[in-house]
């Protein structure tokens, strides 16, 4: 079972397109982008993604790529 990656795509389309793009590229994890994710306060203020169903967030998206990997590492899935 890979980790799961879910963006919202206004965060996406504020600044996070980035690091969706690098991440989705990375076939060890699955992508995944939605119309909105109702984590609207987040979103608003930070980039972020959900990351195996939690919150990473970030101020730039090289950031967030690294946040999102740090992540995966720190809570491995078995």
């Amino acid at each position: 079972m890979k980790p799961i990656v879910e963006f919202c795509i206004s965060n996406i389309a504020n600044g996070a397109q980035d690091s969706f793009e690098k991440l989705e590229k990375d076939s060890n994890l699955d992508v995944l982008d939605y119309g909105c994710l109702s984590y609207c306060t987040q979103c608003s203020e930070s980039l972020y993604a959900l990351v195996n169903g939690e919150i990473v967030e970030a101020d730039s998206p090289e950031e967030l790529t690294q946040k999102v990997y740090d992540f995966i590492e720190e809570n491995p899935l078995f």
